[in-house]
């Protein structure tokens, strides 16, 4: 099959082919026909699989084609949890779109307004926008959603998971009733359906995966440690290959910061990535970790998203997450569009109850292998009644606001509008826990 074969416009193909891209993923030959057709869609794609091309494409045709009008009200609205991602898609459709006249602009916490707000004024075509900035653009009658013909939920569970539900029900209740919608996911969870259905038209499904699937081509091992040993342990790890790009997890922002300090005083190049780094702090990071200029980025799970990496070699879960699903998201990160990818974890015993949740959610063993001079003195126990962390020590969920500042993050702050168009990295043969019941998180 070849995008040619999907019904896209000329212009979209050159762009594919200047990207090297010649073969759509499954998702993206799922997708694309039903979104062309003009019906409503849910898609569940997790990470790597090519979901943004899926809705990108199609969309970019959709606006190119359907005859332009004079008004500047925006005529598609894409809905993301975190900043990262909303740069992701941003610099996607810039990419895919670079023969067509349609314009985009990122609308997101954490920068200034008054960017965001003239960018509307001139007008755009399409918003790429977190939730929480967007109400407030409502909220000062400062974007005028009456003309939207698409809307795109991308990551529709971890918006509810973020508590973003009643900003949803908010925005949604502002759009045309005569409208498409595409709502991606990872899972089609009972909360995401009953979601779906209140204000979707008999959308079509798309599934090319099953849920909380991995890629094959990724390699799962554990070195067991003691709490007290992991920093120096993760030394160890990293110092076999200081030049390798490396993804560490921690569970908490205060971790992540005080592993980044020991990492640098050890002469590693290290950064950190979460909600209470400023957003320049947060833009320079990721743009080092992209570059080169540095080789460990050290993340929190919620700040990670949007982290788009084609040849990502390894992810190393420092901690492990609370819960097993977030375990699928991280590793997602590696082993894409069909490269070996390596996920390792260092476990102490008192996560050997988290440890049992991500292999029973997996279906299959990780390999446990101690380190020389890191031994255990007792074996993990995964049995039932297995350890876990203090409830204490859980990743806090994103605050409604902290300083002017909200969750999420950029590639680099997009507040402007241009000519641009889209795609996802890991097209072609090139290279949760849903609830909506949580205090309203702001992006």
């Amino acid at each position: 099959m070849s995008f040619e074969s999907l019904g896209l416009a000329p212009a979209l193909l050159r762009a594919l082919a200047d990207q090297g891209y010649t073969q759509p993923t499954p998702i993206q030959a799922g997708a694309i026909p039903v979104v062309l057709e003009g019906h409503d869609l849910l898609a569940a794609a997790q990470t790597g699989t090519g979901k943004t091309a899926a809705f990108a494409l199609p969309l970019l045709q959709h606006l190119s084609t359907a005859g332009q009008t004079m008004t500047r009200r925006p005529r598609a609205l894409i809905l993301t949890p975190t900043r990262e991602l909303a740069a992701q898609i941003y610099d996607n459709l810039r990419d895919y779109g670079k023969h067509l006249r349609v314009s985009s602009a990122t609308i997101f916490g954490g920068v200034s307004m008054g960017p965001q707000i003239q960018a509307l004024r001139r007008g755009v075509d399409i918003v790429i926008a977190t939730p929480g900035r967007l109400v407030d653009h409502m909220q000062q009658r400062t974007l005028d959603l009456s003309g939207v013909e698409v809307l795109v939920l991308d990551e529709a569970d971890r918006m509810l998971d973020m508590g973003f539900l009643p900003s949803l029900k908010r925005i949604i209740s502002a759009l045309p009733k005569q409208r498409q919608t595409l709502l991606f996911s990872a899972t089609f969870a009972p909360e995401i359906k009953s979601l779906a259905m209140q204000f979707m038209h008999a959308p079509r499904e798309v599934s090319v995966a099953p849920a909380n699937s991995v890629a094959t081509t990724v390699t799962h091992e554990v070195h067991p440690v003691d709490a007290s040993r992991k920093r120096d342990l993760l030394l160890h790890v990293l110092s076999k290959d200081s030049r390798r790009q490396t993804l560490v997890f921690s569970r908490t922002k205060h971790g992540a910061d005080k592993l980044v300090s020991y990492l640098e005083h050890s002469g590693l190049r290290a950064a950190a990535i979460h909600g209470n780094k400023s957003q320049n702090a947060r833009t320079r990071a990721l743009s080092d970790f992209k570059s080169g200029r540095v080789t460990v980025l050290v993340a929190t799970d919620i700040a990670a998203r949007g982290i788009d990496i084609d040849q990502l070699p390894i992810v190393i879960n420092y901690d492990l997450p609370m819960v097993a699903e977030d375990y699928v998201h991280r590793i997602g990160r590696t082993g894409r569009a069909g490269a070996d990818g390596l996920a390792l974890s260092l476990v102490s015993h008192d996560e050997s109850g988290l440890l049992r949740d991500i292999r029973k959610l997996l279906a299959q063993d990780l390999a446990i292998n101690e380190v020389p001079g890191f031994e255990l003195s007792s074996p993990l126990r995964l049995d039932a009644n297995a350890p876990r962390p203090k409830q204490g020590q859980r990743q806090a969920r994103p605050p409604q606001r902290q300083g002017g500042q909200r969750q999420g993050g950029s590639h680099r702050p997009h507040a402007h509008a241009q000519n641009n168009g889209g795609g996802e990295h890991a097209m072609g043969n090139r290279k949760r826990r849903p609830r909506g019941s949580r205090p309203a998180a702001k992006a």
